[in-house]
C-alpha cells in the first residue's frame, strides 16, 4: 500500500508547476516593473500559453490574478522611489534610471498628452511599447501625488495583463505543444516591444539623410 500513500501525498505535475510557477511569475513581473529591462509582457504571454494547455479550470485566471497586482505594485514602488528622488537635492539612482529610459522627444510627447488627456494617457501608456517610463516621468515632473498615480495605474495594469494574456492564448491555440506556443508568444511580444525603437531609428536615419543631402 506504500504506492497508494505516495500517490496521495505526491502532488500531480500541474499542481507542482502552479506551486512554483505563480510565485515565480509574480516575482519576475514585480522585478520587471522596477527594472524596465525585463520583458514582463513576454513572461505573461508565456505563462498564459502554459495555462492554456493545462486542465485546471482557473489557470488563466490565476495568471491574470498574479501578473496584474505584481505589475501594479512594481509600478507604484518605482513611482514612489522616483518621487523620493525628485524631492532629494542629489536625486537618486532610481530617478536617473527612469530618466535614462525616457528620451527627450518621448518625454515631451508624454508631457503634452498628459496635460491634454490626464489619466487616460497613463492607462494607455502600458499598452504602448516603451510608453510606460516616459509617461511615469511626465507624472513625476507634473507633481502627481502617489495616490493619483496609483488610481490611474490600476486599470493600466489590468488592461496590460489582459492584452499579453490574449497574445499567449493566441500562441497556445495555434500550436499543439506548449513550448511551441511559448516561442511564438515570446517572438511576438519581443517584436511588438522592439517595433517603436526600430521605427525611430529608421525615421532618424531618413531625417539625417534629408538634412545632409537635402530633399530629393
Amino acid at each position: 500500500m506504500s504506492w497508494l500513500a505516495a500517490a496521495t501525498t505526491t502532488p500531480p505535475p500541474e499542481a507542482a508547476q502552479q506551486a512554483i510557477g505563480y510565485p515565480t511569475l509574480f516575482l519576475l513581473v514585480l522585478i520587471g516593473a522596477l527594472v524596465p529591462v525585463v520583458p514582463t509582457g513576454a513572461l505573461v504571454s508565456s505563462a498564459a500559453v502554459v495555462a492554456f494547455h493545462q486542465t485546471a479550470p482557473f489557470a488563466l485566471a490565476l495568471v491574470f490574478a498574479t501578473a496584474s497586482p505584481a505589475a501594479f505594485l512594481g509600478d507604484v514602488a518605482l513611482y514612489w522611489l522616483g518621487r523620493r528622488g525628485m524631492g532629494s537635492r542629489n536625486g537618486s539612482r532610481w530617478l536617473e534610471a527612469i530618466r535614462a529610459r525616457a528620451p527627450e522627444d518621448r518625454l515631451t510627447q508624454a508631457q503634452q498628452k498628459l496635460a491634454d488627456h490626464g489619466v487616460a494617457v497613463l492607462v494607455l501608456s502600458r499598452l504602448v511599447p516603451a510608453g510606460r517610463i516616459p509617461v511615469m516621468l511626465a507624472c513625476l515632473m507634473a507633481g502627481w501625488p502617489l495616490r493619483r498615480f496609483a488610481r490611474g495605474n490600476l486599470p493600466a495594469c489590468l488592461a496590460w495583463a489582459v492584452t499579453y494574456q490574449l497574445i499567449g492564448i493566441l500562441g497556445g491555440s495555434l500550436f499543439a505543444e506548449p513550448w511551441q506556443g511559448v516561442v511564438a508568444a515570446v517572438v511576438l511580444t519581443v517584436a511588438i516591444s522592439g517595433a517603436p525603437g526600430v521605427w525611430r531609428r529608421i525615421r532618424g536615419t531618413a531625417r539625417a539623410q534629408t538634412d545632409t543631402h537635402g530633399p530629393v
